[in-house]
């Protein structure tokens, strides 16, 4: 029994066992889907089921001259097939009397050939020539079918077998599961979207409703589809569900859909336009969004001018390959996405344009500080560069200087015209993450009421664009603690790169965006860098749908400087940028006794390792001359002890004790 049970075994794991079985079925399952689909058309030829499934589809989705007009069809054909039945009951006895006239006219128009032919030769034997000439083709033809009748009947099943099984198979009524490997790998990957390819991929997206709904159609689903048109590096077309399918159950299966349209994830994009019940597909030609798009208008048009007011900046292309142009008048903005997926170079792209318009003042912190923003020195009044504490600081009272801009211009009198102020925080998440605690025992970052870079950030969201003050964040990885609600919902513009889930990229868009379609947690992280999904009023958002994805365009460092360049020279020359705030001299002592902790002494190499950890900046290229020197210009000089050099506590210790007894000595 186990010896037999193996061998059963390892006969259905064979690769060749499932060749079979995959072929076995795959045929059989064309020669049903054949049947059932001549099946379909007969009943459908025959009754008004069509026209009732159309009239109802068109009602659902609203379309009330569309439900007349298919009720004036079916009206139309209920009559014309009563007209044909009410033909057959008198049928017969239209046929005899055609029977009788029409065997009369044939034997009198015989016998008057028959009759010319006989005077023409002069025997009147060939007046029955042409009749009998009919009675032997008569003859012939029934010896032939005599002949033929047999092999026609035996291979008439089989015809009809082969006929119902190329009809399957044009149906592709066969699963996925079922085909040859090498076509279950490729499909037809690239091959022109047609209405069949996309009702068959809607019918086997794992929808029941869906499925049964579209096998009683009598056109087999093309009723659901609007005209399939171009658009862009793809195709377009609107799917209106049957009764009992929600556009969210299709949503979720985007995945999948994709698969059965032979596409990958990221080349389907399913949102959900005004009409009821509606899903719109945009399917991109095979590879498509694989391909680069151009440069950016500023680098290759040097002429090219920016107007804050009525301006948009040439941010890149839709997935129809339209430009994409971005207006920042009176518009809070904000981008997020992952770490290194271009969220500054697409922050920056919009910077640079609208450094172009003479009248608008930037101020810019950076709290990545490498440089991504230097160009900017010169061109922004403000110009932070770099991640500690300080630079936090730093960026909030920039931003706090923005708020008290905001209040001077808000009591202004009426009428006054401003000039546009840009506040941009780049990785801004820092700000909000930082620990500091001011003097006033006020933390710089957080989430809190307390917090001063919220509380200014919000004091801008709430009245800054009415006098053109708006600011500009960019953020990585998007939480409750580094973006916090009101702040993010504060911006008009709302901007999201790749993202890991779509919890973020609800936290980044919105509810509305991501119900709506978008999708910036599908896209694929380190393949489309720079493609952003954008939500919120200054670009144009096809109707219906709340969101559109834009692939930006890049503009390498090398550019940037040069645009900034121009723009520098359209302002008639540089302007003076203020950089971080000045910051107080070291105070070698007392870090030295604060590396030194509880420790009586310690070796001098370790101490300058720890200072160096302590404030790269200052201590990282001191040497041991540099340490012994301090030491000793405070009274503490290192000794040696065990063979090496150490520094005492108590000797430093002693030190800052008489310092602070005689503060006019330098330290």
């Amino acid at each position: 029994m186990t010896v037999a049970y193996r061998v059963v075994a390892s006969a259905v794991r064979d690769e060749r066992t499932r060749t079979v079985a995959r072929f076995t079925a795959r045929h059989t399952l064309y020669l049903a889907g054949g049947v059932r689909v001549v099946a379909r058309r007969a009943w459908s030829a025959r009754t008004a089921a069509r026209y009732e499934r159309a009239m109802e589809a068109a009602q659902a989705a609203g379309l009330h001259e569309q439900a007349m007009a298919w009720e004036e069809r079916g009206r139309a054909f209920r009559a014309a097939r009563h007209q044909r039945r009410m033909d057959l009951l008198s049928a017969p006895a239209k046929l005899a009397r055609g029977l009788v006239v029409g065997g009369a006219a044939g034997a009198g128009v015989l016998l008057a050939l028959g009759g010319t032919l006989a005077w023409a030769t002069g025997q009147w034997a060939d007046v029955l020539t042409p009749t009998l000439a009919v009675i032997h083709l008569v003859h012939w033809t029934a010896i032939v079918i005599g002949i033929v009748w047999g092999p026609v009947v035996a291979a008439a099943p089989w015809l009809a077998l082969t006929c119902l099984w190329a009809i399957g198979r044009r149906a592709h009524t066969a699963p996925a599961w079922a085909l040859p490997a090498a076509q279950r790998a490729t499909g037809d990957a690239g091959a022109p979207i047609t209405p069949s390819i996309v009702v068959t991929a809607l019918r086997d997206v794992g929808i029941p409703t869906l499925r049964k709904a579209i096998k009683e159609m009598g056109d087999h689903g093309a009723q659901m589809l609007s005209p399939i048109v171009i658009a862009g590096c793809g195709v377009e077309v609107d799917v209106t569900l049957p009764s009992g399918v929600s556009t969210e159950e299709v949503q979720k299966r985007r995945k999948k859909l994709a698969e059965n349209l032979n596409r990958h994830e990221h080349e389907v994009f399913i949102t959900i336009p005004t009409a009821a019940r509606t899903v719109r597909l945009w399917i991109a030609d095979s590879g498509a969004l694989d391909e680069p798009i151009g440069p950016s208008p500023l680098a290759i048009d040097p002429q090219i001018t920016a107007d804050y007011k009525s301006g948009r900046a040439p941010w890149g292309q839709d997935l129809r390959g339209d430009a994409a142009a971005l207006s920042v008048h009176q518009r809070h903005l904000l981008i997020t996405g992952l770490s290194n997926q271009g969220k500054t170079a697409s922050l920056r792209a919009v910077a640079l344009w609208l450094a172009l318009d003479p009248t608008v003042e930037f101020r810019i912190a950076d709290l990545k500080g490498v440089g991504d923003w230097s160009m900017f020195d010169g061109l922004a009044t403000t110009l932070i560069e770099g991640p500690t504490d300080d630079h936090v600081i730093d960026a909030t009272e920039m931003v706090e200087g923005l708020v008290a801009e905001m209040e001077r211009r808000i009591l202004a009198p009426r009428g006054t015209a401003f000039a546009p102020l840009v506040g941009i925080v780049d990785e801004a998440q820092v700000a909000f993450m930082c620990p500091a605690i001011g003097e006033d025992k006020r933390p710089y970052g957080g989430t809190k009421a307390t917090s001063r870079y919220f509380n200014a950030v919000r004091k801008i969201h709430n009245q800054g664009r009415a006098v053109s003050v708006t600011l500009w964040q960019g953020t990585q990885d998007p939480t409750n603690d580094n973006l916090p609600k009101l702040v993010r919902e504060g911006a008009h513009i709302r901007a999201s790169l790749v993202l890991g889930t779509e919890e973020q990229g609800r936290m980044a868009l919105g509810d509305k965006a991501i119900d709506g379609g978008a999708a910036p947690h599908k896209l694929r992280q380190g393949l489309d860098k720079g493609t952003v999904v954008v939500a919120g009023d200054g670009i144009k958002v096809p109707n219906g749908q709340s969101s559109i994805t834009v692939r930006t365009h890049f503009i390498d460092d090398t550019a940037a400087e040069e645009i900034a360049t121009r723009a520098k020279e359209r302002r008639g020359g540089l302007v003076t940028t203020a950089t971080t705030a000045a910051a107080e001299p070291a105070d070698h002592l007392a870090d030295i006794a604060a590396v030194l902790g509880d420790a009586k002494r310690m070796r001098t190499d370790q101490v300058r390792q720890r200072l160096a950890e302590r404030d790269p900046d200052e201590y990282r290229a001191w040497t041991a001359q540099q340490l012994a020197a301090a030491l000793e210009a405070a009274g503490a000089d290192a000794y040696k002890s065990g063979g090496v050099m150490v520094v005492s506590r108590e000797r430093v210790h002693q030190a800052l004790a008489a310092r602070d007894e005689n503060p006019t000595e330098s330290h």
